[in-house]
C-alpha cells in the first residue's frame, strides 16, 4: 500500500503552469520557492485566493460522462492535470477535489478534505460541490457562519444524522442558506476519518456509472465569477438551461434547444471547447438535445 510519502505530487513547473492557468496573482507564485506554508495567516490568505481562482477557472462539470465514447472519468492525478490545465476542462466532485488536494499536498501540506495549517486550526477545503459549495476554506468549528456567494451563508455543524442507528455518533454536516433569513439546508456530511485514493476510486465508479446517479442522466456545468478577488456570482448550466446567480437573484441567460446551441454555450460561457469525437459521444443518450 502506498505511504503518504509516495503519493503523487506535481512538480514546481506543473504548479507554476496551473497558477498561470487560473490567473493566480503573481505575488502568490512565491509559494513555489517556499512550499511549506508555515505562517498561519499567510497560509490561509494564500489558500483562500487559490480556492477562489480555481473555482472561477475550473468548472464543476460532468461532461465526460456524456460527451465521450467511453463515458468514464479518471482520478489519476496526472490525467487530471492534463484534463484541467492543458485541456481547459473541469470535473465533478471527486475529480476537482482529487486534483486540488494533489496541488495543496505538492505545496507541502497534507490534505484530504480537512487541512491543518501551522497554527493547528483545521479547515474544510472543498472545490467540488458546484453552485452551493464554499468559496474559501471553512473553519472546522461547529456553528461558525462564513460567507458564500453573497448573500449566501455557510456553516458546519457537528451532529448526528437521522440515518444513524448509533445515537452517539456525530458527523460534520455542511449547511447552506441563500439569505440570512432562510432556514439552514444540510447538503452533505463527512467524518474525520481519512479516505485513501483507492476509496475514492470506488466511490467515483458508482457515482459515474450507476443509472441511479444524477450525473449519468443530467448534464451540469458550474463556474464561479470572480471580481476584485471576491466571488460575486455563479454561472449554472443544467441540461439546456443557462442561468447566472448574483446577489441571491437568478437570471436566465439562454435556453439551448439543440446540441449545436449547447456546444456553443459551453465555449462562450465556460471556455470549454469540445472536439468532434466528443460531440459525437452524446448521440443516443437521454441527455442529448434533439430538435423536435
Amino acid at each position: 500500500m502506498p505511504t503518504l510519502s509516495h503519493r503523487y505530487e506535481y512538480t514546481k513547473e506543473q504548479l507554476s503552469l496551473y497558477f498561470t492557468h487560473i490567473s493566480l496573482p503573481r505575488h502568490h507564485h512565491a509559494v513555489l520557492d517556499n512550499p511549506t506554508l508555515d505562517e498561519p495567516n499567510t497560509a490561509l490568505e494564500f489558500l483562500t485566493t487559490l480556492q477562489r481562482h480555481h473555482l472561477a477557472t475550473v468548472p464543476f462539470e460532468n461532461l465526460s460522462l456524456h460527451y465521450s465514447s467511453d463515458r468514464t472519468v479518471s482520478l489519476d492525478p496526472a490525467e487530471l492535470y492534463e484534463k484541467i490545465v492543458h485541456k481547459g476542462r473541469g470535473g465533478y466532485c471527486m475529480e476537482n477535489n482529487r486534483f486540488f488536494g494533489t496541488v495543496v499536498r505538492s505545496l507541502g501540506s497534507h490534505m484530504v478534505n480537512i487541512l491543518t495549517i501551522p497554527s493547528g486550526r483545521r479547515f474544510l477545503l472543498d472545490v467540488g460541490f458546484g453552485a452551493n459549495g464554499p468559496t474559501q476554506p471553512l473553519p472546522l468549528v461547529a456553528n461558525e457562519v462564513s460567507p458564500g456567494v453573497l448573500p449566501q451563508e455557510l456553516r458546519l455543524v457537528y451532529e448526528k444524522i437521522e440515518e444513524n442507528t448509533n445515537p452517539d455518533q456525530r458527523l460534520w454536516i455542511y449547511q447552506s442558506r441563500n439569505t440570512p433569513h432562510d432556514e439552514w439546508m444540510p447538503t452533505y456530511c463527512f467524518t474525520e476519518l481519512e479516505f485513501l485514493p483507492q476509496d475514492y476510486e470506488i466511490m467515483s465508479f458508482y457515482t459515474s456509472q450507476s443509472r441511479k446517479s444524477m450525473f449519468t442522466y443530467r448534464i451540469m456545468v458550474v463556474k464561479m465569477e470572480l471580481e476584485d478577488e471576491q466571488v460575486t456570482g455563479t454561472l449554472i448550466l443544467i441540461g439546456g438551461e443557462l442561468k447566472r446567480r448574483v446577489g441571491g437573484k437568478t437570471e436566465k441567460l439562454e435556453t439551448c434547444n439543440t446540441e449545436k446551441e449547447r456546444v456553443q454555450a459551453l465555449k462562450k460561457w465556460f471556455g470549454i471547447e469540445l472536439k468532434d469525437e466528443e460531440k459525437r459521444g452524446i448521440k443516443g443518450l437521454v441527455t442529448e438535445l434533439v430538435e423536435g
